[in-house]
């Protein structure tokens, strides 16, 4: 189910996370269809409205290096619950891929879905 190389990764940057307020503290690590990844974390900010998630900041610096094609994105949180991407997560990876891997790991537990079955009817412009 994980790749470890991308489980590695969504685990090391999520100690980089800026959670004063949650101590929610979550990595995301991305593969391109190219074999590029890209890493996330959460970016919290007193004005709950700027906070920025893991998972559209790893798409957000692949997109800045030129990269669009989305193949699989890990998520980790160190324990609690499993980490599912929020709504505004769903809705900007359903914009790059239709078929991304999704896997979601709490500490070793995980799970693993697709985008299309967290986000079934994405909305469309």
């Amino acid at each position: 189910m994980k790749s470890n190389e991308l489980y590695e990764k969504a685990k090391k940057v999520s100690e980089n996370a800026y959670a004063p307020y949650s101590n929610y503290k979550v990595g995301a690590a991305l593969r391109t269809k190219n074999g590029k990844i890209f890493t996330g974390c959460n970016v919290e900010n007193s004005s709950y409205g700027l906070t920025n998630c893991a998972e559209r900041n790893a798409i957000f610096k692949a997109i800045s290096e030129g990269e669009s094609e989305f193949e699989e994105m890990i998520i980790y949180v160190k324990s609690g619950n499993i980490p599912t991407p929020c709504g505004a997560c769903r809705q900007v990876i359903s914009e790059f891929s239709d078929d991304m891997k999704i896997s979601m790991f709490s500490g070793s537990k995980g799970i693993e879905s697709s985008i299309r079955e967290l986000l079934p009817l994405k909305f469309k412009a």
